[in-house]
């Protein structure tokens, strides 16, 4: 179980990424866009397989077919034992015959639409496990409390669920190492076509500083007042209007 839900997820990562690297630019060697179209593409069913899997399913229906007959047949009322027994016995028949009549068929045919297909064929797989766990115990309940000709036609219908029970195990661990190998060839192919493909140069992403600081406003200067040089003064004629005239001598009184 372990390894198949690694080989499905390993499987799923390299398929994801294909389609990202058919994307680049061409290169020489192997394109990757033929590595996606292989990979995206369901494989060919072989021959051996798909007549491996219809000789299975035809025996399982058979064995299908034979079970409820004998189910049917069955006369639990009258097993010698007591009424618990009898109702347990009752229900795991019931739940058989459920079984048989519609999972089983459903998953065959999502079988035959998938010949290869690991999913389908664990769920056929543990399908079958649980019901030869059930059908074990109305065989076992049978042979202690029933007729020795119901024990025995249940006995028969047992063992051919457990022969194809452990043949789609021997299938299902095919298709797992099957399906390794051919990641392992996707994996290298994946290897090679990004080995063949040049790399684009990396442009530093650029950087925008905003800087949010306000800037002081310069303070206003006073204008500095004129001095007058002393040269200038000096050369500067005084006007008629301020100019005053020498005092005169005036006469002084007798004595």
């Amino acid at each position: 179980m372990i390894r198949h839900l690694l080989t499905c997820g390993i499987g799923i990562a390299l398929l994801g990424a294909m389609p990202a690297l058919s994307q680049a630019p061409a290169a020489p060697g192997p394109p990757v866009e033929a590595i996606s179209a292989q990979a995206a593409g369901s494989t060919p069913v072989s021959y051996a397989s798909l007549t491996q899997l219809n000789d299975l399913l035809a025996q399982l229906e058979r064995t299908s077919q034979n079970t409820q007959s004998d189910l049917r047949a069955l006369r639990i009322d009258r097993w010698k034992t007591d009424s618990s027994t009898k109702r347990q016995s009752q229900s795991n028949v019931e739940s058989v015959q459920r079984n048989l009549q519609a999972a089983l068929p459903e998953i065959i045919a999502q079988l035959r639409a998938a010949p290869e297909d690991m999913g389908a064929t664990f769920k056929l797989y543990r399908n079958l496990d649980a019901l030869y766990d059930v059908l074990g115990s109305v065989t076992e309940s049978a042979g202690a409390f029933g007729p020795r000709d119901d024990f025995q036609a249940l006995a028969n219908d047992l063992n051919a669920l457990e022969t194809t029970r452990r043949a789609f195990a021997d299938r299902l661990e095919n298709l797992a190492s099957s399906k390794e190998a051919e990641i392992g060839r996707l994996r290298s192919d994946l290897k090679a076509a990004q080995a063949a493909q040049p790399s684009a140069p990396t442009t530093p992403p650029k950087k925008i500083v905003v800087d949010n600081t306000e800037t002081p406003k310069p303070a206003k200067k006073k204008p500095a007042a004129k001095k007058t040089s002393p040269s200038a003064a000096s050369t500067t004629k005084p006007s008629p209007s301020t100019v005053q005239p020498p005092p005169q001598n005036q006469p002084q009184p007798p004595q």
